[in-house]
């Protein structure tokens, strides 16, 4: 039987409460559970003691059986020192995908061509003030 370590989620729409729960793998989240060895609360400050309240020798012994944490009770397993979680490292999270590469290529390149017409209306005098230079030249 494969166990998991995992959340089950409790409280009324909108206030979440979860039991840190060791279940079989395959019941639902909220459904027949092993063993409840703690509770988590996310609506208590991060501060706050009982956010998180574990029990780390029953975790202890299910991660000795074989038990599995999700990576949220892993996280939480970690701050009470029960488990050493491995840090991540995921470099391309913040680079942009494909498609919006492409939009940002396009704007730049409209960008570009909006500045150079800008840029050759400056130099080239306007058809209006060639036009008024003309008249005062032949009058002198």
């Amino acid at each position: 039987m494969a166990l998991s370590i995992r959340l089950s989620r409790g409280g009324s729409k909108k206030r979440p409460y979860y039991r840190i729960v060791v279940a079989d793998a395959r019941s639902p989240r909220d459904g027949k559970f092993i063993e409840k060895i703690g509770n988590y609360n996310p609506l208590l400050a991060k501060d706050d003691e009982k956010r998180i309240v574990l029990d780390a020798e029953r975790a202890k012994h299910w991660l000795s059986v074989g038990a599995q944490p999700t990576d949220r009770v892993a996280r939480f397993l970690d701050t009470a020192g029960v488990k050493e979680r491995e840090t991540r490292n995921n470099p391309k999270k913040a680079e942009p995908g494909e498609k919006a590469k492409e939009r940002a290529e396009e704007r730049a390149e409209k960008q570009k061509a909006a500045e150079e017409a800008a840029a050759e209306a400056a130099k080239a005098p306007a058809p209006a003030e060639a036009e008024a230079e003309a008249p005062a030249e032949t009058a002198e």
